[in-house]
């Protein structure tokens, strides 16, 4: 009921933001990026885009999709491309086991998986994603159907996340990692501005109905900042042991930031040992807004955004 009511919020602030989502993004891919991002921000966020004098972090997050076009931000949002780029800068032994990349999921022989592991595009989020902890119950035309769904995905239009456009669509598995737990993989999201980590987002119980979301401060301290948008994800009640590998993450966080005005750099943390997620420009999207708007207010106090506009 709460989450109806909720909608029923957002529809009346932005009704075509509403009917975006009814009928599916796709659906408007002729509208302008510019008035298609003030349509979403004002059903998500609930006020205005400012994108003269933008001072919040979501606002910024919206800048940068029209006017930072770095066209390397595309090789970093592949997730097979980028892996060349982690190898280069910081090691091979930082990345997933690769098991193997595909353009069509009919080239995938099942047969010749391991019995653990994980499939998904290297293009969006989400869908077309499988994860397999034991092969002798999948189903593989399931799992095929699923990967072209994702494979036909435009990611671009969901948010206009301009370094999403030109990624050359593919398939890749990557081998099944769980950390110390044994049952999971907490997922440390180190938010970096302008080349300094500021912020870590710890997820945990992904993929699950129970999923957590809490910030730590860059000295694993907890803060108070909370989301409650897109996400829904409820904070953890306990606090975390600080990772073996902190000191490590921040400094490789540094070293692949430089020179971005903004980027999520996401780490694995397994029995001591670091290993790199992805690299992310738009947290949530820009349309995640912050329980506290004076949190919005602070994390986009922490971005420069570049002098000149680059479209």
């Amino acid at each position: 009921m709460l989450l109806n009511k909720r909608r029923i919020k957002k529809a009346i602030r932005s009704p075509f933001g509403a009917l975006i989502l009814t009928f599916g993004y796709d659906k408007f891919k002729w509208v302008d990026d510019e008035i298609y991002l003030k349509i979403m921000f004002k059903y998500y966020i609930g006020h205005k885009l400012n994108l003269k004098t933008p001072s919040s972090y979501n606002e910024k997050l919206q800048w940068i999709k029209l006017y930072d076009r770095n066209p390397v931000y595309t090789k970093y949002v592949d997730k097979i491309a980028v892996r060349d780029f982690i190898a280069d800068t910081l090691g091979k032994e930082y990345l997933i086991p690769l098991i193997g990349v595909w353009h069509d999921p009919d080239e995938i022989d099942f047969s010749a998986l391991p019995d653990q592991f994980v499939l998904k595009c290297n293009h969006n989020s989400g869908t077309g994603m499988c994860i397999c902890k034991d092969k002798s119950i999948i189903n593989p035309i399931e799992i095929k159907e699923n990967l072209r769904k994702g494979l036909k995905e435009d990611y671009f239009y969901q948010g206009r996340e301009w370094p999403y456009k030109n990624v050359e669509r593919k398939i890749l598995c990557e081998k099944f990692m769980v950390d110390e737990s044994g049952t999971e993989l907490k997922d440390y999201k180190v938010m970096c501005f302008n080349g300094e980590p500021k912020l870590i987002e710890l997820h945990m119980g992904r993929f699950t109905d129970h999923q957590t979301q809490d910030f730590y401060d860059i000295n694993w301290k907890r803060t108070n900042i909370t989301q409650g948008g897109i996400s829904v994800y409820g904070a953890s009640t306990t606090d975390m042991p600080k990772p073996d590998t902190l000191d490590k993450m921040l400094e490789f966080s540094r070293i692949l930031s430089k020179g971005i005005p903004h980027v999520r750099i996401d780490w694995y943390s397994i029995n001591g040992k670091l290993f790199f997620g992805e690299m992310t420009f738009f947290d949530g999207s820009g349309f995640d807004p912050y329980d506290k708007y004076e949190d919005d207010l602070l994390l986009g106090s922490w971005i420069n955004l570049p002098k000149e506009k680059q479209i």
